[in-house]
């Protein structure tokens, strides 16, 4: 310990002894004054500057008792170090209650001026971590003050939690929102608030990893009815805090309310299957019209009446899959592989053919965007088949789809009479190799493979089964069409 500005003084009515403690610790290198009575060391002790007092009990007109409370009644009194005579142990004791750090008794053996100066460095030492100590928690209380005024600014509620998932603090917003007091969160634990609303295993389990294992909560999702405030959904995050330089661990857990916004989404979504649900009629109407104006018109045009008759039928069953759609706006494909396969049936096949379409396909969905294009692509490429595969009027038609890495892979099989010379001159029902090309190109994929020898016909391509479409020029894709 440094002693170079220890400043202490001895209050004591015996000059020699005042003399002999002087002497000691200044040549130990304190600075020492003296006192000869109490009313003189109480008016030094209150000009400040003093780190330690010594006070004798015995002295004239006031004993030390006395001068200590006085002392003690400063604005900043020094710590006080009491001494006393050796019998003097009940006077002592009562030094200590009334606000004295230690004491010392006089002795004959030599003693005293050792013990004193060990009760004076422990006495300073002391009040160094006390103020140290104080310094400290007046910092924290600071920073404290200033995290809760950040925090009461946050729109958002909030709480932070200790490692037992009980509330030590939350933000005003919090208290706010859910009707609680201070007096009735602190020291509970969120499951415990309100009716129980917040318990839920699911939540549990995730806030139980967040401090040991280090595993933030990412829009967790809680919907119920909360008093005060009806049906809410809430979003929830959490992450583990920790103070610099210290052990302890919390939890900040972040209340989101999504109750408009996830109204405002089903709103959107219940407005957009009404739309589909529109359309989806109106193009089943159109769809009759054709039908109705095919059984009149030239032999010759019938089947060009069927084949648009089947690709606005496409289009409607995607609509009627959107409008009954529960996984937002994405398509199942192995749905709507079969409406596409019972609407060609319809449309081409009568109840008598003995051509059958069949569907394998995984459980994958696809964008609105792009259904559209895939739709009308497996519809060209079925009616194909039926048209051309198939002259004795028997066969099977397989469409199957499979992911594979990042793409998914359409295939369209038949067990028909197999591609003729793909590079014959293009008639007018040839017409449909061109819309396959355009439809893949829409799609940003790429006809991976396209033939067909005794057993049929089978036409495989690949696109991306993320909504970005690559951009693939004409010349990327091969006309395929049956002979």
């Amino acid at each position: 310990m440094s002693i170079v500005s220890t400043r202490v003084l001895y209050i004591d009515d015996d000059p020699g002894l005042c003399r002999l403690v002087q002497k000691d610790l200044e040549r130990r290198g304190y600075i020492v004054e003296i006192a000869l009575d109490g009313a003189s060391g109480l008016i030094r002790a209150g000009q400040g500057g003093v780190d330690v007092i010594a006070l004798d009990h015995t002295m004239p007109n006031q004993d030390g008792l006395e001068i200590l409370a006085r002392i003690r009644e400063l604005l900043e009194p020094p710590p006080v170090v009491y001494v006393t005579a050796m019998r003097e142990v009940l006077v002592a004791v009562a030094a200590l209650k009334a606000g004295a750090v230690d004491y010392v008794a006089k002795d004959t053996q030599g003693a005293f001026l050792v013990l004193l100066q060990r009760a004076i460095d422990a006495a300073v030492d002391a009040a160094a971590l006390r103020r140290a100590k104080e310094v400290a928690e007046a910092e924290s209380k600071r920073s404290w003050q200033l995290a809760q005024w950040i925090v009461d600014t946050i729109r958002d509620p909030l709480v932070v939690l200790e490692e037992d998932m009980t509330i030590v603090t939350a933000s005003k917003s919090f208290f706010k929102m859910f009707e609680i007091s201070e007096e009735a969160a602190y020291g509970k634990r969120l499951s415990e608030l309100g009716q129980n609303q917040w318990d839920v295993p699911a939540l549990r389990h995730l806030m139980e990893k967040v401090l040991p294992e280090n595993q933030p909560i990412e829009s967790f999702e809680i919907e119920d009815d909360f008093p005060g405030l009806g049906r809410r959904v809430f979003n929830l995050n959490a992450r583990k805090i920790s103070g610099q330089g210290s052990q302890e661990h919390r939890v900040l857990l972040v209340f989101e309310d999504i109750t408009d916004r996830r109204q405002r989404e089903r709103d959107v979504e219940i407005l957009a299957n009404e739309i589909s649900h529109r359309i989806k009629n109106n193009l089943q109407v159109i769809v009759g019209l054709i039908a109705f104006e095919a059984r009149s018109t030239a032999l010759q045009c019938v089947q060009g009446y069927r084949a648009m008759q089947a690709r606005i039928g496409a289009i409607a069953q995607l609509y009627d899959l959107i409008s009954q759609s529960s996984n937002g706006a994405n398509i199942a494909v192995d749905a709507y592989l079969r409406e596409i396969a019972g609407n060609v049936s319809a449309s081409l096949l009568g109840e008598e053919s003995g051509i059958t379409i069949k569907v394998q396909a995984d459980a994958l969905h696809i964008d609105p965007d792009r259904a559209v294009p895939f739709g009308l692509l497996v519809n060209e490429l079925a009616t194909n088949a039926v048209k051309h595969a198939f002259p004795q009027g028997v066969g099977c038609i397989v469409l199957s789809v499979r992911e594979v890495g990042t793409e998914i892979e359409l295939t369209v099989a038949d067990d028909g009479v197999g591609i003729k010379d793909p590079d014959v001159p293009k008639s007018p029902e040839k017409r449909g190799a061109d819309y396959v090309a355009i439809f893949a190109r829409q799609l940003g994929g790429s006809i991976v493979s396209a033939g067909g020898a005794d057993g049929g016909t089978t036409v495989r391509m690949r696109f991306p089964a993320n909504r970005a479409p690559l951009h693939v020029g004409r010349e990327g894709f091969r006309a395929v069409a049956h002979g």
